[in-house]
């Protein structure tokens, strides 16, 4: 990934053990995808820092927080639907849809709490999101 996209940074790989757990923390298993990205890199740094893929234990405490925060509930749509695991680092999250599972990813604008399409799977959002340097670049 470091050879197409240079400035990109990888971390040690996640144990499968410690996916286990998290997917029963989560209550949900984690997309074939990302699990793979994990078992090679528990995470992926993008331009200027930003988190464009989440750790593993990120990705299951930002979704459990999203989940059960009372104040979340009052301002937002529900996430259940959702496992949220990048973002862009001004607050726009991204995501799998996992009700029903499929492997597009979308974003929540947190501003606005529109939930909008934006790649096909996690290959397509990586090429999208590391391609430009950009951390807007899913913005129409």
């Amino acid at each position: 990934m470091t050879e197409v996209f240079p400035g990109v940074g990888l971390r040690e790989p996640a144990e499968p053990s410690d996916l286990v757990t998290a997917e029963k923390r989560l209550g949900r298993s984690v997309p074939a995808e990302l699990r793979q990205l994990l078992l090679e890199s528990n995470g992926v740094i993008g331009h200027f820092l930003v988190n464009t893929v989440w750790s593993l234990d990120r990705i299951v405490e930002t979704n459990l927080y999203f989940r059960s925060d009372e104040t979340f509930a009052q301002l937002y749509m529900p996430f259940d639907a959702l496992l949220f695991f990048g973002d862009n680092g001004g607050g726009d999250q991204f995501a799998f849809v996992r009700k029903p599972e499929r492997p597009d990813i979308f974003v929540w604008e947190h501003e606005s709490d529109s939930r909008r399409w934006v790649a096909r799977d996690l290959r397509d959002y990586l090429g999208r999101a590391l391609r430009t340097g950009d951390d807007d670049w899913y913005q129409p």
